[in-house]
């Protein structure tokens, strides 16, 4: 999700990326509590209620995680905090790491930089890769201390180690600019690869730019395309946008308008205000029957982008489009 305003940054007349620290919750989602574990908590929620009050820390921190995003019970963020605070004493990484960003997010009790800066360190020092990355976006944006952009590569550099996808894009996106570190765009296309590698739909957008632009990389259009199609069909709406673009321009892939107008829809679908333009400049080249099979066709592109991504700060450099 994107937490923080993003910050557009101009490069090329006709393209722009933006750049924002992202951060991250609990390992990845799901990691902390997968599919199928998440299937037996929604069949038996009384069974885990009664293992946390049992004093079982693990089943303390899942049953916060539940109380925390609604998994099969009502959302409650003051009973989350309650578990998470039972598992953190008993010394549970992850609690300590939810804490953090419940207090950075001020759910359930009031917004509190400093206290999320605490629980961030805790389990950042105990190796909890997630906690590494928002502790150095904190850092990054001078939240609960003073801005260190070199402390801030550090955590995400140890962050994104771990293959912590969103700390990959957050450190690229520092040798992109050279904030933090020397300048270096060949290591920013090599963590936004690492982390597009793993799935991930900003880095997979990011890379496609990179490849577009010719930042860091052989410009290669058919590459950009391939990485952007990826990134737009798990429902990324910035990807989709830029998916259009390609298709009117014929730029990786064949020059197809009524492609164009259906990921353009998508993009709009998806909030992306900028996609409303293009699609009133293509009506014209389109019949009224191209565009309602069009229309048709973006309707029915679901996605795959996980429902709770609670990291900070992921930087994306995307954007063929936005800011023109």
């Amino acid at each position: 999700m994107n937490l923080p305003v993003l910050l557009a940054v101009t490069l090329l007349s006709s393209i722009s990326f933006h750049l924002s620290p992202r951060t991250t919750i609990g390992q990845r989602p799901a990691s902390a509590i997968n599919d199928d574990s998440q299937k037996r908590l929604e069949l038996d929620i009384s069974s885990l209620q009664q293992q946390a009050r049992d004093g079982d820390a693990k089943a303390q921190y899942k049953l916060g995680w539940s109380y925390m995003t609604g998994s099969g019970v009502t959302k409650d963020y003051e009973k989350a905090l309650n578990w998470y605070n039972n598992a953190a004493k008993q010394g549970s990484v992850n609690a300590e790491f939810a804490l953090g960003y419940m207090h950075e997010q001020g759910l359930g009790v009031k917004k509190d930089y400093g206290r999320a800066f605490l629980h961030y360190s805790s389990a950042a020092r105990q190796g909890h890769p997630t906690a590494q990355n928002n502790l150095g976006s904190m850092y990054e944006r001078g939240e609960g201390m003073r801005k260190d952009l070199h402390e801030a590569a550090a955590w995400y550099q140890k962050a994104a180690d771990q293959r912590e996808p969103t700390a990959q894009c957050n450190l690229a996106s520092l040798y992109l600019l050279g904030k933090g570190t020397a300048k270096n765009d060949q290591q920013a296309a090599t963590w936004f690869k690492a982390a597009a590698e793993l799935g991930y739909a900003p880095a997979e957008e990011d890379l496609a730019w990179m490849y577009y632009t010719g930042t860091g990389l052989t410009v290669d259009n058919q590459q950009a395309a391939r990485w952007m199609l990826m990134a737009a069909e798990q429902g990324y709406a910035p990807a989709q946008l830029d998916l259009g673009y390609l298709y009117e321009q014929g730029k990786g892939v064949s020059l197809d308008y009524s492609a164009a107008y259906m990921w353009y829809k998508a993009a709009a679908d998806r909030g992306e205000k900028t996609a409303d333009a293009q699609l009133k400049k293509l009506s014209g080249l389109l019949t009224g029957a191209q565009r309602k099979q069009a229309s048709e066709g973006a309707a029915k592109l679901t996605g795959t982008l996980p429902k709770f991504d609670l990291g900070n700060g992921v930087t994306s450099v995307g954007g063929l489009l936005r800011g023109h």
